[in-house]
């Protein structure tokens, strides 16, 4: 699966894609494969507000629990039902179904600070 050419990346490994004001936040590929197995998903539901860097929810696995950060502050605006009923749509297609939040931004110009999806694959290519 190729990286989206549209979306910023994070250290953590969350994606970012920013349409208008709202961004959509995921896990990357290179997550998902690091995890493995992933088993249950639990995020932050519609009308939670959230200051940039704050935890959007939390994704287990059998080898591991792990929070999903935002990189921006926001209101959440839709949790992606799909993915707490099947959380194995992380590890099958984490760039589309797969998706975890999106959120309402006043501000996003933290996502600018973030990597490209090159320097992201340079960083942490995918097997």
């Amino acid at each position: 699966m190729s990286t989206p050419r549209d979306c910023r990346f994070s250290a953590s490994h969350e994606w970012f894609k920013l349409e208008g004001d709202v961004v959509t936040i995921g896990i990357t590929q290179f997550a998902a494969d690091e995890l493995t197995d992933i088993t249950y998903v639990e995020l932050k539901p519609s009308g939670t507000k959230l200051a940039a860097g704050a935890s959007i929810g939390e994704v287990e696995s059998v080898k591991t629990t792990s929070d999903v950060y935002s990189a921006v502050g926001g209101e959440v605006i839709e949790a992606n039902p799909l993915v707490v009923k099947d959380p194995s749509l992380l590890n099958s297609d984490p760039f589309g179904k797969g998706w975890l939040v999106k959120m309402r931004t006043s501000d996003a110009s933290a996502l600018k600070g973030l990597m490209d999806a090159a320097t992201y694959d340079q960083k942490h290519p995918v097997s």
